[in-house]
C-alpha cells in the first residue's frame, strides 16, 4: 500500500448536522489497461470521494484515431448575408429550459441569455424572427410548463416587447407569424411534445448554426479534439452511468483526468473496496461511523487538484465536487471554479459543462472569466464522446471538400499559390487542413489551409521557413 504524497481531508454529514475530519491518507494504486495503455488511478482511502487523480500521461498509438473528434464543420447564422435574412421569416429552435421555483419565477437565466446574441443579430439584420423551444418534460398540454414565464426577461434583454403565441402551430399562430414585422419576434408554446430538431431541417432552408451553438462545437469539438496542451479534465456529479462514455472517450485524450463527487463511490466499489495487498485490521463493528455520508472533497484533495492544474493548457469541467447547493459542503466545487477562473486569466483554455457546474461558476462570480461556457447538457456530453448529434448532422456543410485527395507534385509545387485566410480580416478562421509539397532543395513545407467563415480566400506565396521529415501529404 503506497503512500499518497498528502494527507487527504473531507467533509462529512450526519442527520441534520455536519463535521469535518481529517487524517494522513494512504492511497492504495490500481492500474486500469485501457487501449491507450495502463491508467494510474491514485484512490484515497481516507475520502469518501476520492477525487480520482489521473497522474500518468496517457500516450497515443499509433495509427489509431482518437475517439470523439467528428466532422463538425457547420454554416453559422454569421455566414449568412443581409439580404439573406431582411425580411425573412426565420425560425430559430432555441433552449430556453430554465428553471422556475414554485411562483414561476425563473432562477437561472443562464440560458436565456445564451441565445440572445443570435437572436439580436437577427434582429439588426430585419429578420422575422419566430422563436422556440422546450421546457420541463410535460406529458401534453401542461400549463405548468407554459414558455409564458420567459417572455418578460426575453423582452427585457432583447429591447423589444416579445410577442407570445398561446400555442406552436395552428391557425392562430399563422396569424401571428404573417402580422410579424421585421425585427419582431414571436415566441411559440411549448414544442417539447413535438417533432425533433433534425425534422425541420428538411423542410428549411438554408438551416444553419446559431452563434451559441458554433461556439459549443469549437469548444467542445475543435478544442477538445485538438487541444493545448497539457489538457486536464475534471469530472464530478453523482451519477456515473451518464460519464462513463465521457470518461473513456477523455482517457483517450487527456493527459490529466480528476474525479470526484459521489461518482467516485463506484470506482471504490469496482476496486472492490480493497486491494488484494493492501493492509487490513479487525475493527469492532461499532468503531465504523454510522450514519455518516461524504458530502464533499476536503481541503487536501483541492491542494492535490490545484498542484495537477497549475501547469494545464486546457481544462474541461462537467459536474460539481460535492453536494454544493449547501454551503457546508460547497468548499469542494468552488475551489475548482476559482482555480478555473485563475487559470482562464492566464491564457489557459477553460470549458465549463454541465448545469451543476455552470451553476456553481455563476454563483462564485466567475463565469465570464471562463473560456466557454456550455449550456448543451446531455448534448454537450454526448459531443464530448465523439457521437454525432442528428440536430447538428442535418444543418448546411461549412466547407465542400473534395471528392480525392488531390496531390501536388513538387515541379507543380513551384509555382502553384498556397490558398490561406486573409489575414488581419477580423473574421474567425477554421484551420481545417495542410498542404504540403517539396522546394528544389527537396525540404517539405507544411502550411496550414485555412477558409474564413465568410469563404472569403487570399493568395499568399510559400515562405518556406519551416521543414519537416516526412513524406509530401494533400488535404
Amino acid at each position: 500500500m503506497a503512500s499518497a504524497t498528502a494527507p487527504t481531508t473531507f467533509s462529512l454529514l450526519k442527520s441534520a448536522s455536519s463535521a469535518s475530519s481529517s487524517s494522513s491518507a494512504r492511497a492504495s494504486l490500481l492500474r486500469l489497461p485501457t487501449s491507450r495503455g495502463a491508467v494510474r488511478l491514485g484512490f484515497s482511502a481516507a475520502d469518501p470521494l476520492f477525487s480520482v487523480h489521473v497522474a500518468s500521461r496517457i500516450g497515443a498509438i499509433k495509427g489509431k484515431a482518437t475517439r470523439g473528434v467528428v466532422s463538425m464543420a457547420k454554416k453559422s447564422v454569421g455566414d449568412l448575408s443581409g439580404s439573406d435574412l431582411k425580411g425573412k421569416k426565420v425560425f430559430v429552435r432555441a433552449d430556453l429550459n430554465v428553471p422556475l421555483d414554485d411562483n414561476q419565477n425563473i432562477t437561472d437565466d443562464t440560458r436565456i441569455r445564451a441565445a440572445i446574441p443570435t437572436i439580436k443579430h437577427l434582429i439588426q439584420n430585419g429578420a422575422k424572427v419566430i422563436l422556440s423551444s422546450h421546457l420541463g418534460r410535460p406529458k401534453g398540454v401542461t400549463p405548468k410548463f407554459s414558455l409564458a414565464p420567459l417572455v418578460p426577461r426575453l423582452s427585457e434583454l432583447l429591447g423589444i416587447n416579445v410577442v407570445k403565441a398561446d400555442d406552436c402551430i395552428g391557425p392562430e399562430v399563422e396569424k401571428l407569424v404573417a402580422s410579424l414585422p421585421e425585427g419582431g419576434v414571436l415566441l411559440l408554446e411549448n414544442v417539447r411534445a413535438h417533432a425533433s430538431t433534425e425534422g425541420v431541417t428538411k423542410f428549411l432552408k438554408p438551416s444553419v448554426a446559431g452563434f451559441l451553438l458554433q461556439k459549443e462545437l469549437d469548444y467542445l469539438v475543435g478544442a477538445v479534439s485538438t487541444p493545448k496542451r497539457p489538457f486536464a479534465a475534471i469530472v464530478g456529479g453523482s451519477k456515473v452511468s451518464s460519464k462513463i462514455g465521457v470518461i473513456e472517450s477523455l482517457l483517450e485524450k487527456c493527459d490529466i483526468l480528476l474525479l470526484g463527487g459521489g461518482m467516485i463511490f463506484t470506482f471504490y466499489k469496482a476496486q472492490d473496496k480493497f486491494a488484494p495487498d493492501a493492509n487490513s485490521k479487525i475493527v469492532p463493528a461499532s468503531a465504523i461511523p454510522d450514519g455518516w455520508m461524504g458530502l464533499d472533497i476536503g481541503p487536501d484533495s483541492i491542494k492535490t487538484f490545484n498542484e495537477a492544474l497549475e501547469t494545464t493548457k486546457t481544462v474541461i469541467w462537467n459536474g460539481p465536487m460535492g453536494v454544493f447547493e449547501f454551503d457546508k459542503f460547497a468548499i469542494g466545487t468552488e475551489a475548482v471554479a476559482k482555480k478555473l477562473a485563475d487559470l482562464s486569466s492566464k491564457g489557459v483554455t477553460t470549458i465549463i459543462g454541465g448545469g451543476d457546474s455552470v451553476a456553481a461558476v455563476e454563483k462564485v462570480g466567475v463565469a465570464e472569466v471562463m473560456s466557454h461556457i456550455s449550456t448543451g447538457g446531455g448534448a454537450s456530453l454526448e459531443l464530448l464522446e465523439g457521437k454525432e448529434l442528428p440536430g447538428v448532422i442535418a444543418l448546411d456543410e461549412a466547407i465542400t471538400f473534395p471528392p480525392k485527395p488531390r496531390y501536388i507534385s513538387p515541379q507543380k509545387a513551384q509555382k502553384q499559390p498556397i490558398l490561406s485566410s486573409k489575414k488581419n480580416s477580423g473574421i474567425k478562421r477554421r484551420h481545417f487542413g495542410t498542404l504540403s509539397y517539396h522546394s528544389p532543395a527537396r525540404q517539405l513545407h507544411k502550411y496550414s489551409l485555412s477558409l474564413s467563415l465568410s469563404l472569403s480566400l487570399s493568395i499568399s506565396k510559400p515562405q518556406p521557413d519551416r521543414t519537416f521529415s516526412t513524406t509530401p501529404i494533400s488535404y
